[in-house]
């Protein structure tokens, strides 16, 4: 696996249960469901973590997933910790309901709002950032998804069509992404490392292969 040199790699892997997962995190939760459990999905680009975060939702019923993306929206690819923050973490924290149309969403007239209904157990917030060091106060349990720098490129140009126009975004977004990481280091805060790219067998509806710790 290509890593930027200041990401170690965490191999070996081994498969383990998503359910058996969620019980391993459940201690860093709060007790008496007076508020949601935050999980942040964190890792590079196209790395698998909405995958990721999608199977840990179904896992919990009730769960919601967040994606960093939608605070990104027409705003920047980093630069949105502020707007998660304010708009959904912290109402949640608070045990309220979360209706939250970020700015970008109102000038251009984008319908619909990121929601979080009162009384969720756990709120997903997944994407490339989400576990920056400003927003650890209201954090609980922190995944990294490690990937392959040139198949997750490879990757997200497939997933976003392989245009001229996406090998510049792709371009930009990188130029962006690899001095943010080397400063972040995620995942140096991750409870758990999770394989983006695994070529171990498993059952990807119920299992998952993360780093022996």
């Amino acid at each position: 696996m290509k890593l930027p040199p200041e990401e170690p790699s965490f191999e070996p892997w081994h498969v383990v249960f998503v359910g058996a997962l969620l019980n391993s995190w459940q201690p860093q939760f709060p007790a008496g469901g007076s508020r949601p459990g935050v999980l942040a999905v964190d890792g590079r680009g196209a790395s698998g973590k909405s995958t990721l975060a999608a199977q840990i939702g179904r896992a919990m019923s009730g769960s919601v997933v967040v994606h960093t993306d939608d605070f990104a929206w027409h705003h920047a690819f980093f630069d949105w910790a502020e707007l998660l923050r304010e708009g959904v973490l912290k109402p949640a924290h608070a045990g309220q309901a979360v209706h939250f149309r970020p700015p970008a969403w109102d000038a251009r007239r984008r319908e619909g709002a990121i929601e979080v209904p009162a009384g969720c157990p756990l709120l997903v917030v997944e994407g490339s950032g989400a576990a920056r060091k400003e927003l650890m106060p209201w954090i609980d349990v922190v995944v990294w998804v490690q990937s392959d720098l040139e198949r997750a490129r490879t990757r997200g140009l497939v997933r976003d069509g392989d245009t001229a126009q996406t090998r510049v975004f792709w371009d930009e977004w990188m130029a962006e992404e690899i001095p943010f990481f080397a400063r972040e280091r995620s995942w140096e805060r991750a409870n758990t490392i999770v394989c983006g790219m695994p070529e171990l067998d498993h059952d990807p509806g119920s299992e998952m292969v993360i780093a022996v710790t």
